[in-house]
């Protein structure tokens, strides 16, 4: 079959990136001002963390970190239209979901500093251990969203990867398995268009990501990822479906890295600059909505520079909280191995201390 006889899929979108809306799409919407102004405060907010880790791990603060600064909209658009009792699933780019999800920056920032705690997700939090495995957490959010039907539960299972997870085996086996079981799962795919140093179009043949849905036997749904509004409407009819027994979705969410793809990366190697300017000039997601903002009136300049100023001082101050945390110690490791003390590791806990201590060594690191 020819590439133009293969299936077509339009991607909805609602805001334009002049700003304008799409005012029938938006009239659907259950939204008002106040979620508005939410989206807008946590997409600035989580740039501007994003922003400062970027530049604590140039500084040897933090370890080695995956950038998401251009993916606002698609974390935070999305992680809005659920629910708190649902499971989330991370890769390590998704601090910006987790965080709207009630993960805090001083527990993020724990785990860029690889505190022993620092993977450790709260109580009543609903969110697994950020996964490094390139689709790992695919099939996984299938297992737990088949723990949830059969015990009942009304809560959903969601799956956040980038497109080059698609070229991976545990995203077949665990999209063909929510489909034959009707599991209440997303697969939400961000299409940041590199799959580190690979684009799109060397990794597969398809027209899109979504379609790749359809031979799975479920719904698949491409957006503009850069457009929090449609994202957010997106998500949350999947959402429902789910609940309501109609199976998972894979959704597509076309964005863009605006940076690396971690801090060991030279994105200038292989990335047109003409392509990131456009991305990054015109299609950025902060800027669009600012303007949708403005044109309605929610905001003004002011508002703006105001908002920035008491985000800034937040994430500064929660750095500086996290950073007054005391490291782990290396003998602290063999307690997270096993609930209970076990013989062995405490052996080789006690042997360990020996022979650091006997060195003259430091407790940390």
């Amino acid at each position: 079959m020819l590439k133009s006889e293969m299936m077509k899929m339009d991607s909805y979108q609602i805001l334009h990136p002049n700003g304008d809306v799409d005012e029938s799409r938006l009239s659907e919407m259950d939204v008002n001002n106040g979620l508005l102004l939410s989206m807008y405060e946590w997409m600035l907010k989580t740039r501007i963390l994003d922003a400062r880790l970027l530049k604590m791990q140039r500084q040897g603060r933090i370890g080695t970190y995956a950038p998401f600064s251009g993916q606002e909209a698609a974390q935070v658009g999305s992680a809005l239209a659920l629910q708190k009792l649902d499971w989330i699933f991370p890769t390590y780019r998704e601090i910006a979901a987790c965080m709207v999800h009630g993960l805090s920056i001083e527990q993020a920032i724990l785990y860029f500093k690889g505190h022993l705690h620092g993977g450790r997700t709260p109580d009543n939090l609903n969110i697994f251990p950020i996964q490094i495995i390139i689709a790992g957490q695919i099939p996984q959010a299938a297992g737990c969203a088949w723990a949830s039907k059969l015990k009942g539960e009304n809560n959903i299972s969601v799956s956040y990867f980038g497109d080059g997870a698609t070229s991976e085996g545990d995203f077949h086996e665990g999209l063909n398995f929510a489909a034959v079981y009707q599991l209440p799962v997303l697969f939400f795919c961000q299409n940041n268009h590199w799959a580190i140093s690979l684009p799109l179009h060397k990794q597969m043949a398809s027209e899109s990501i979504a379609q790749k849905a359809v031979a799975y036997g479920m719904k698949g749904v491409q957006v503009d990822g850069n457009d929090v509004l449609a994202v957010y409407q997106v998500t949350r009819e999947a959402a429902e479906r789910a609940r309501n027994g109609q199976g998972p979705t894979l959704i597509e969410a076309v964005t863009y890295r605006q940076g690396p793809h971690t801090t060991a990366d030279d994105p200038t190697k292989y990335r047109n600059a003409e392509e990131v300017s456009t991305w990054t000039n015109e299609k950025d997601p902060i800027v669009r909505f600012e303007a949708f903002l403005l044109k309605r009136g929610l905001i003004s300049e002011a508002d703006r520079g105001a908002l920035t100023a008491k985000l800034e001082t937040e994430v500064a101050e929660a750095i500086s909280e996290a950073e007054m945390i005391q490291p782990s110690s290396v003998y602290d490791a063999f307690d997270h191995v096993y609930d209970s003390p076990h013989k062995l590791l405490q052996e080789q806990k006690e042997e360990i201390i020996q022979r650091r201590q006997g060195k003259g060594e430091s407790d940390n690191g």
